[in-house]
């Protein structure tokens, strides 16, 4: 295979994976409505998802990590053309997979040991007020500042970046740029939720959707190029 397929397939497969780990928290994990609950229940439901459910969300944060080589990938795709945006596109892209592999990460390894020690009979009220205290400000800056508001920020950026290159380049249909620019925007939406905008949860959840069939037609056109 070579550059190009090598992407295209990235850009295909990449998504679906994302998708589908997604569904599997949503079905095992209540993900994500199960964020915005009291966290005795967060912790309760996590220690019962047993080694499935790390496995799980180790798989996820992969998704992210991966996220990494294939916006240097993209780069190499476009090189030909001449952009100058495409350095800081590239360079903002990998941040976004390594904002959001950093905030999932804490999943597999701090959560487990939170989850087990506060629901361990011998813990004292005194201990599991403290691991809520831990769990949640890891929540609030892992979770909310460094992967969803960094990595809300990057992939918008990002994904506009690239759709705007591909309006530029002429293997692809300059629609299929233009298009892009919808789910950025929408993405771009979500790091208003936090300041009480209550549908930019709504507008991101949808417009992440929308972005995951973006990046499937992106790499089905190259795959055809």
């Amino acid at each position: 295979m070579n550059l190009t397929q090598i992407t295209g397939s990235l850009l295909i497969l990449l998504p679906i994976a994302f998708n589908v780990l997604f569904l599997l928290l949503q079905r095992t994990f209540e993900y994500p409505d199960i964020l915005r609950k009291p966290t005795d229940h967060i912790l309760s439901r996590f220690n019962a998802g047993g080694k499935q459910l790390i496995l799980i969300w180790y798989s996820f944060a992969l998704t992210g990590l991966l996220f990494v080589p294939t916006a240097v990938l993209v780069h190499q795709v476009f090189a030909g053309n001449d952009l100058p945006y495409l350095v800081v596109a590239t360079t903002i892209g990998v941040l976004a997979g390594l904002v959001q592999f950093l905030g999932l990460i804490r999943w597999t390894f701090l959560v487990p040991y939170l989850a087990e020690t506060y629901l361990e009979p011998n813990s004292s009220q005194a201990s599991r007020d403290s691991i809520a205290i831990v769990f949640q400000a890891f929540h609030r800056y892992a979770g909310v500042a460094i992967g969803e508001h960094l990595g809300y920020l990057c992939t918008s950026i990002w994904t506009a970046l690239i759709a705007l290159a591909i309006t530029q380049s002429p293997p692809f249909n300059a629609w299929l740029g233009w298009a892009g620019l919808i789910p950025a925007l929408g993405i771009f939406i979500g790091l208003f939720e936090e300041s009480g905008f209550k549908a930019a949860g709504a507008i991101n959840a949808i417009s992440y959707i929308l972005w995951s069939i973006w990046l499937i037609a992106v790499g089905a056109a190259l795959l055809w190029r």
